[in-house]
């Protein structure tokens, strides 16, 4: 196939997933939220189980005005939300749906994976100081402060996790969890890594993640009683947006991440060859919907932190508990 066609077609099969994925997993949370605080959630829109509501407030936010505010920077403005939207776009390109089901499969895909997954901060720092007012520049502040805190413990988790596997390819991690850990009765068992050892590492990976995205309990660079809305306090129709549906779309990323390299990915034990092909992908979306299931469960469960708390947190538990993590894990690859 034609390079260029085979890039424009798996584009344009990435930008479908995460798009389509973004408005599921909104619906999702507006009900599984209603159901958890004993509430109707949506109704009308789309019939009695309201599934059409995303596609509603979509067209809502498309019917408003595109607004600036005089003093801003209108190109570093304009850019800022489609920095944060494609930097979760592009981890997509990596994560294998199956052996041959992956947009590139790059050698050092987990370093590609952190790399660009850690540009959100840009375009949320753009988005801050761009807009010439002093909520925005605070909450882009507080964004950046926490992103950069918690990008440490999520970068050594990984790592943690790359010793174990002994390879940086998310398809070669996916096929070290898959490889025979023990024998019984002449049946060959594998299991994931969270089984493995690395249940440690899963749950700093989970919470670093929730603080990745800027949900409560870590959602204080948009704290509406503080700060009115934060580095979003400007914007409107399609930039609102873009911000919207990319927090959506993080948490599907990040959910296949943490399925990848703890869940055993697309993997099924006693299966593999060419089916994994065909199952991998629904094995794949049953995982990171349990994880994004998590994730709306914290976010309807637990109180906002304070900025201190969470600093605290991050630079005096998690961090060193990654390091030791480090440190447990090389032991056992040398001994075991």
């Amino acid at each position: 196939m034609n390079f260029w066609l085979e890039l424009i077609l798996k584009l344009v099969a990435i930008l479908g997933f995460v798009l389509t994925g973004a408005l599921v997993v909104i619906y999702a949370e507006l009900k599984a939220g209603s159901h958890m605080q004993s509430r109707i959630g949506p109704y009308y829109a789309g019939g009695r189980w309201g599934w059409a509501q995303p596609l509603a407030d979509g067209l809502k936010f498309l019917q408003k005005e595109d607004l600036a505010p005089a003093a801003a920077d209108r190109t570093v403005y304009g850019l800022a939300p489609y920095v944060v939207m494609m930097s979760t776009i592009a981890v997509f390109v990596v994560i294998p749906f199956g052996p041959d089901m992956v947009g590139r499969d790059l050698d050092l895909g987990i370093y590609f994976v952190l790399a660009v997954s850690s540009l959100s901060v840009l375009g949320i720092l753009m988005a801050g100081w761009s807009s010439a007012n002093k909520y925005s520049l605070m909450g882009g502040l507080r964004a950046a402060a926490q992103l950069i805190a918690y990008e440490l413990p999520l970068v050594l988790v990984s790592a943690a996790v790359v010793i174990q596997a002994g390879t940086m390819s998310l398809n070669g991690i996916v096929a070290s969890q898959a490889q025979t850990w023990f024998t019984v009765g002449g049946v060959d068992v594998s299991a994931p890594f969270l089984i493995k050892g690395q249940i440690i590492g899963f749950t700093i990976f989970m919470i670093a993640s929730v603080a990745e995205l800027s949900r409560i309990p870590f959602d204080m660079p948009i704290a509406e009683s503080e700060l009115t809305m934060g580095y979003l306090t400007e914007y409107s129709g399609i930039r609102f947006t873009m911000f919207f549906l990319g927090e959506y779309a993080a948490m599907i990323s990040l959910s296949a991440i943490a399925a990848t390299l703890y869940l055993g990915g697309y993997a099924v034990p006693g299966v593999s060859g060419n089916i994994l092909n065909v199952i991998g992908p629904g094995v794949m979306l049953a995982k990171i919907s349990l994880l994004v299931f998590i994730f709306i469960w914290i976010r309807w469960t637990w109180p906002r932190l304070r900025e201190d708390q969470l600093q605290h947190l991050a630079w005096r538990w998690l961090i060193p508990i990654s390091l030791a993590n480090i440190a447990v894990i090389s032991i056992f690859k040398v001994a075991f």
